[in-house]
């Protein structure tokens, strides 16, 4: 649909338009930064060791900020966050020596970074 407007509003109807793909970008972006969100806890879910089930099934992603262009989730293991740097990582034993590590947040923080960009790629180059 073309529309008619004068030289003198061009500037004004320009801003709007741009205006208006901005607000659609960021909903697309706040979209996508919740999906990469739930990846990563699935994907944590799925490869976090499982002695008892309980360590794997604390994971929860939380909004912690939100404006109106942007969103910041968290992954975090609920009562059990003592315990993720120390599985991740190993630990050291009383006895001496190391127990074994198991890498199970990076992999997924990675995998979640790695959708995240393509998303927001996948949706730039569809315009907003």
């Amino acid at each position: 649909m073309s529309q008619t407007i004068k030289i003198d509003q061009l500037a004004d109807t320009v801003m709007k338009g741009m205006e208006e793909y901005a607000k659609l970008a960021a909903d697309d972006l706040k979209a996508d930064v919740k999906k990469a969100g739930d990846t990563v806890k699935k994907q944590i879910e799925g490869s976090a060791p499982k002695k008892t089930g309980k360590y794997s099934k604390s994971w929860a992603v939380k909004k912690t900020r939100e404006t109106s262009d942007s969103i910041q989730v968290v992954v975090h293991s609920k009562n059990r966050y003592q315990l993720t740097h120390l599985l991740e990582f190993g630990h050291a034993k009383r006895g001496g020596g190391r127990t074994r590590a198991f890498p199970h947040i990076a992999p997924a923080e990675q995998a979640g970074i790695e959708q995240l960009t393509r998303d927001i790629e996948r949706d730039l180059r569809k315009g907003g």
